[in-house]
């Protein structure tokens, strides 16, 4: 792929569909299930991308059974009963942080196990310590090979030994689910309690409902979790299929905002969903673009030439999601604003930051704070930016990519010429390597 990527706009109103690949937070959440249980288990929609790539090759040095059928979606595991075949091994997560936080309490699990775990130069600034410092008062030492509470480090384990747990997740949601995903496999019952509040609360819950889905009894009072442990689970169907990627969809619900026209995302109106970002549709509808369902479907659609207002909204449970309005916010008449995304400082990049970088690039006003970004937007600017011809930093993130991806395909310069470039668009890959093809493919139609 060319880099910096030009990405073309549209020069007629979209009408097209799209069928999103695999949930990244599922199908990292849902093999790690599969690896704990006691019996062949086939994943279907599964994504195959950076991360989970990540997850597969790390259980499968691990000693699990697994087969990956990358032309299908479909991924066989064979079940350990929350055994873990191969005691010793080195794994690299990346900067997958599920794998990063599941994989570090899932091999706390193994009685005399020695593994040890590094990542991208990124990850080693991520935040471990809330799990790291949890997993040790279970029994779990950990060996720094560089900053205390970071990769690299070597983890000696010993099982869990369940009981009361308190744990500091308010800097990832991630932590409290590593926990809740092991919890079950400890030698008595786990009482999980936080300490303070955790950010991404939906995360939280999409692991609480896949665990019962597997067959897990558990319980949560607010900022408690009681866990049954060394059960075996009752999960009697041998087939688990993974929702389609609510995150992702937020880059196609934006799309008509950029484009006009209607854009239907296949198999995303169903009522009951486990990811808790297919709540942007209500945030995106805000602007003036009209949502709904239709057919098992989920339907944007822009009414031209009506304006699209900027909005002021919390994105600490979607926060995954606000890089995509920040993005669109240029196009928007009146500020937008957006807050509880400070915890977004410590994921794949400070993204607050670089999305103000980047949005000042374009000739916005941004003012960024410790848990917001504002943007008020600047057309005159825009279009003189866009004349100039504007390249996009990713600071190696694939939701910055995917966002002004999006942004790019509008047709300021009402030529078709391509005035907006991507910088390392091959990061996409992490959880949507097929992103431009796709967005090539709406445009051809």
């Amino acid at each position: 792929m060319i880099d910096p990527y030009p990405i073309k706009p549209f020069v007629k109103p979209l009408q097209g569909a799209v069928e999103l690949p695999g949930s990244k937070s599922i199908t990292n959440r849902a093999l790690v299930l599969a690896a704990l249980g006691s019996k062949r288990i086939v994943l279907g929609n599964a994504l195959f991308s950076r991360d989970t790539r990540i997850m597969l090759a790390a259980l499968k040095s691990l000693g699990f059974a697994l087969e990956a059928f990358e032309e299908t979606g479909t991924i066989t595991v064979q079940g350990q009963d929350g055994d873990i075949p191969i005691a010793e091994a080195s794994i690299d997560v990346g900067n997958a942080g599920t794998a990063a936080r599941f994989l570090t309490a899932f091999l706390c699990l193994k009685k005399g196990g020695r593994y040890h775990l590094d990542g991208d130069p990124a990850m080693r600034q991520r935040p471990m310590s809330g799990l790291l410092d949890a997993l040790n008062c279970q029994g779990a030492q950990f060996t720094f090979h560089g900053q205390p509470g970071c990769f690299p480090f070597t983890l000696r384990s010993n099982g869990l030994c369940g009981g009361p747990i308190e744990v500091d997740a308010t800097a990832s949601s991630q932590i409290l689910s590593a926990l809740l995903l092991t919890a079950p496999h400890a030698q008595k019952d786990v009482r999980l309690s936080l300490k303070g509040e955790t950010v991404s609360r939906p995360f939280v819950e999409m692991t609480i409902r896949m665990m019962r889905q597997f067959g897990y009894r558990i319980s949560s009072h607010e900022d408690s979790f009681v866990i049954a442990a060394n059960e075996s689970p009752i999960f009697t169907d041998s087939n688990y299929v993974i929702e389609p990627d609510a995150t992702a969809a937020s880059y196609f619900l934006a799309l008509p905002l950029v484009t006009g026209g209607r854009m239907t995302i296949k198999n995303l109106g169903k009522d009951e969903f486990l990811q808790g970002d297919i709540a942007f549709k209500n945030v995106i509808s805000q602007t003036g673009l009209s949502v709904f369902t239709e057919s098992g479907h989920l339907v944007a659609e822009s009414h031209q030439p009506s304006p699209k207002r900027g909005l002021m909204a919390d994105f600490n449970a979607i926060s995954d999601t606000f890089l995509t309005l920040a993005a669109m916010a240029p196009l928007l008449e009146g500020k937008t604003r957006i807050t509880g995304i400070g915890h977004t400082r410590l994921q794949e990049t400070d993204r607050i930051s670089a999305m103000a970088n980047e949005l000042k690039k374009l000739g916005q006003e941004v003012l960024e704070e410790k848990n917001s970004l504002e943007i008020q937007p600047n057309r005159t600017a825009l279009l003189e930016k866009a004349r100039q011809g504007v390249s996009i930093e990713t600071y190696e993130d694939h939701r910055i990519a995917m966002s002004f991806g999006i942004l790019g395909c509008a047709d300021l310069l009402r030529n078709g010429e391509n005035w907006l470039k991507i910088g390392n668009p091959s990061c996409v890959e992490k959880t949507f390597p097929h992103f431009f093809n796709l967005l090539e493919g709406l445009r051809a139609i």
